[in-house]
């Protein structure tokens, strides 16, 4: 990893630069607690003095909500100097009657509903008002957002019209994110992607997309957007405790152990547990940006220093190795420079 996240990484052959580190736009739209729109645009203004350039959102963060606070957020700034993903997959309609009630998982009023549609309008309707809501022109990166769920349409529908649209100029670079590793190995195989967004499943807490998905995008010149690599917060404590969560829910007992397994050979080297969760996840050489949550400023400039810090000996690794709390073929940083 270089001295800051600002070092840019081109996107497969496509025009798009991202930052080696990017910004996750979910807590900003109230995921677990609210958040006011200072706030979210004082975590904005952190990251990008940590030297983040890399910005990514959804329609499905708080109905809305991530994409319009980080489009007033970056609002001001010149637009050659950053680039933003959002997401197709789901739609978000109007409903009235959901108004009073509260969305499930982020704290905003459910006003809106989701509606699965990977169909060519679909993708076509969801990034307009994806562009509304930001506030821009065009957006640099969409991805097809957890298309396990509907996956031949978004295959034989939705991926056709972002690669029109590409083909057009009216967007950078094709994606396609998910937590499954499997669903995200077919698309790098059957489809002409730039990039994927694997959301923890490499990182160090567990690495089951080192088999297949992560050669396979090394082979076919695929960048990988490795996000959720503090699996939503388990790996972003120096000693993590049963209120942590996992994949967004409480974490299973026998992960905590390992977490905190890991945490106490890292302390025994003179470093955190979220310190190496960051370097081991941008060692593999397929990774070209990490993707980290920040929900207040403490939190981005946190992750901006630690990514920017020197690395940890390489007897961490070893003993990490040792201890079996690292599988054996998993590239890790070495010779002095978190990249391997």
């Amino acid at each position: 990893m270089p001295d800051n996240g600002s070092d840019r990484v081109r996107l497969a052959d496509s025009s798009v630069r991202v930052s080696r580190l990017g910004l996750g736009c979910a807590p900003l739209a109230n995921m677990y607690d609210v958040l006011s729109d200072e706030a979210a645009s004082a975590t904005v203004d952190a990251a990008w003095a940590g030297g983040v350039r890399y910005f990514d959102t959804a329609p499905h963060y708080g109905l809305g909500v991530s994409e319009r606070r980080l489009g007033a957020a970056l609002a001001g700034r010149p637009r050659a100097e950053y680039a933003i993903s959002t997401k197709v997959g789901r739609l978000l309609v109007a409903d009235p009657d959901g108004a009073g009630r509260s969305d499930d998982g982020f704290l905003v009023p459910a006003d809106h509903r989701r509606v699965w549609d990977f169909s060519a309008d679909g993708v076509r309707r969801s990034l307009e008002g994806s562009l509304h809501r930001l506030g821009v022109d065009r957006v640099d990166l969409v991805l097809l957002h957890d298309p396990e769920f509907h996956e031949q349409a978004a295959i034989d529908e939705g991926y056709p019209a972002l690669q029109d649209l590409r083909e057009q100029g009216v967007i950078g670079a094709i994606g396609a994110g998910s937590t499954q590793w499997e669903v995200l190995h077919r698309f790098v195989t059957r489809t002409d992607l730039d990039a994927v967004m694997i959301a923890g499943r490499y990182t160090l807490l567990e690495q089951p997309a080192l088999d297949a998905l992560l050669p396979a995008c090394s082979t076919r010149g695929v960048a990988v957007l490795n996000a959720g690599v503090y699996n939503s917060g388990l790996l972003a404590q120096d000693a993590p405790d049963p209120s942590s969560r996992y994949d967004y829910r409480p974490v299973p007992a026998h992960l905590l152990a390992r977490a905190q397994a890991i945490a106490a050979v890292c302390a025994r080297h003179q470093t955190t547990l979220p310190a190496a969760a960051l370097a081991f996840a941008a060692a593999h050489p397929a990774v070209a940006c990490l993707v980290v949550g920040a929900a207040t400023p403490g939190q981005a400039a946190r992750n901006a220093a630690l990514v920017a810090a020197p690395p940890a000996p390489a007897e961490l690794w070893s003993d990490l190795f040792a201890e079996g709390l690292l599988r054996p073929n998993a590239p890790v940083p070495a010779d002095g420079c978190p990249d391997g």
